[in-house]
């Protein structure tokens, strides 16, 4: 499809103005393409495999998802709305965003496959915009758009980098057979072997000092996300507005 064919899912039709009701509907695909997607990971949720889920003819659904981006953005979109913004914005900017963060990790541990999703351009559908709406509403109230914008930059990032690694270290332990903590100590001889030979004073820090890597997942995730907002705070000015920046957070 060329540039000039694209046309974005969300402005297609979903039934013609005239003519016979629609068998299927795309909430039945996209919903049938995440359990199949969270059974056996997003490739095995192909156009044959869902039309065998919902009893339908392969081809037919290409009329209600003409492709495999539009599959992809129909099911990326409708998991983004498992993330609970409900009440959002309350007043309380640094609960909101803790609310949103966990919802999102959440999310994404459910449906481990969306770490594999790669979209070029947003879809913006409607959970998507649901999220920008009430999550940039947050802090709407107390920085400027463009702050406000590098600010969910942050947050997202942590939170995708943090949860990535999570899927990525659980995944390489279940494709081998192990469990986190066996796979995990497979490390310990090199880890000792570095130790002992004294050369590597930070690492070994890391090793006998560090308490963040004795704590669970949930604990890690939570100590991480309390220092990006700790940054946020910086920027946030409980007047509203953005602090200036020679002026000592309160």
């Amino acid at each position: 499809m060329t540039d000039a064919e694209y046309v974005n899912i969300w402005m297609r039709p979903e039934r013609a103005a005239r003519g016979p009701r629609p068998a299927y509907s795309r909430a039945q695909i996209t919903e049938a393409a995440i359990r199949i997607a969270d059974a056996e990971g997003l490739e095995a949720a192909t156009m044959r495999r869902i039309a065998a889920e919902i009893g339908a003819g392969a081809m037919s659904l290409y009329r209600y998802v003409p492709s495999r981006d539009d599959l992809i953005e129909l099911v990326a979109d409708r998991i983004q709305g498992e993330v609970d913004v409900a009440g959002l914005p309350s007043g309380d900017w640094r609960a909101d965003l803790a609310h949103y963060a966990h919802g999102m990790r959440g999310m994404w541990l459910r449906h481990p496959w969306i770490a594999t999703v790669h979209r070029s351009l947003p879809g913006y559908g409607p959970c998507q915009l649901l999220l920008i709406e009430r999550v940039m509403g947050v802090l709407d109230a107390h920085v400027g758009i463009d702050d406000n914008l590098g600010l969910m930059a942050l947050l997202n990032s942590y939170i995708e980098g943090a949860v990535r690694e999570e899927i990525s270290s659980a995944e390489e332990a279940r494709r081998r057979g192990l469990s986190e903590a066996q796979w995990a100590a497979r490390s310990f001889p090199r880890i000792q072997q570095i130790v002992s030979g004294g050369e590597h004073p930070i690492f070994t820090k890391i090793v006998t000092d560090s308490r963040r890597s004795r704590l669970s997942r949930d604990e890690q995730f939570r100590q991480g996300l309390e220092r990006v907002l700790d940054c946020i705070a910086a920027t946030v000015s409980p007047q509203g507005g953005t602090r200036d920046p020679g002026t000592p957070a309160p």
